[in-house]
């Protein structure tokens, strides 16, 4: 059977697109990848052709079609349960996946006033109040699931998982944008910022030859 296709946007500033890469590609699962560039005439006609919204990510796996992020870690979830994509234990995986929805629903101020421009230049804007907000939420969840859960590990339940995946674009913002955080906040995004598969989107993002301005000048 073929590999899946996995369709994203630009790797340089797609924070959607890249969850779903980053945990497939740490967990070293075959897949094929469709780039459909943002900001062009026939961008969503594109991506009409493989997510019924037109938006990405979409996962086209066979006869299956996945869109949305986090549907697509579920799916993947349910696809390799030898994999502990979510912990295997019921109570850290329960937070997993709490912590995971509130990234997909939460985090308005941040996502609007810091957008993901992968190699931006580092440099701290005038943080908003509720900007502010976001970040101290942020970290105090990354804190507790790792004062629980992370027993030695260096990601947010010990081994990497889909909670990970679900946070690399915070990650990301916050160090492209130099946000005031925490020294084990800081450890955390650095295990994240070695492991493969943030190293490998960082090569693809960095070798695109395209720039959108309005993200360019946020």
């Amino acid at each position: 059977m073929p590999d899946p296709v996995l369709v994203i946007a630009n790797k340089r500033y797609s924070s959607w697109s890249l969850r779903p890469w980053m945990l497939l590609t740490q967990f070293d699962l075959p897949f094929r990848e469709i780039v459909v560039r943002m900001g062009e005439p026939d961008t969503r006609a594109r991506m009409l052709e493989y997510s019924p919204t037109g938006k990405v990510p979409a996962l086209v796996d066979g006869p299956a079609v996945v869109w949305d992020s986090l549907a697509i870690c579920e799916y993947v979830a349910d696809s390799n349960p030898q994999l502990a994509i979510w912990p295997h234990a019921a109570q850290a995986r329960a937070m997993a996946r709490s912590i995971a929805a509130e990234m997909h629903s939460s985090f308005q101020a941040l996502r609007q006033q810091c957008p993901m421009v992968w190699d931006r230049p580092r440099q701290a804007p005038l943080f908003t109040p509720e900007t502010l907000v976001d970040i101290a939420r942020i970290e105090n969840i990354w804190r507790i699931a790792r004062e629980r859960f992370a027993d030695g590990g260096p990601f947010l339940f010990g081994a990497f998982s889909a909670a990970d995946a679900m946070y690399a674009p915070v990650v990301s913002r916050f160090d492209r944008y130099a946000a005031p955080v925490a020294d084990d906040t800081k450890a955390y995004m650095q295990a994240m910022k070695q492991s493969r598969a943030w190293k490998k989107w960082d090569e693809g993002a960095r070798a695109e030859p395209w720039r959108i301005e309005k993200y360019e000048t946020a």
